[in-house]
């Protein structure tokens, strides 16, 4: 079972799965704008939706927080691109 939770100690939403860190959106915060900047998912867990599950969880946490959304990251693009729901947060 995944857990996703906002680390926001280390300005990131983390995976975790059985105790370790299965996955990772790095994010800025400025206002009310957060920027993506890079998500990570390391080898052993690939392949099992972990990164999709991350921008979900990142992406309904910027509307529930009101915060506008620029993504800098690639996936997170790329995921927005393919979610047209989420197209409204972005700045």
């Amino acid at each position: 079972m995944v857990d996703i939770a906002d680390n926001s100690a280390k300005s990131r939403f983390e995976a975790m799965i059985d105790g370790e860190v299965a996955g990772q959106i790095d994010y800025q915060i400025q206002g009310g704008v957060i920027t993506y900047t890079h998500t990570g998912v390391p080898a052993a867990f690939e392949g099992k939706g972990i990164a999709s599950a991350l921008a979900k969880f990142a992406l309904d946490q910027a509307r529930s927080q009101g915060q506008v959304v620029v993504p800098r990251c690639p996936f997170i693009a790329e995921y927005i691109n393919r979610h047209p729901q989420y197209e409204d947060l972005l700045a």
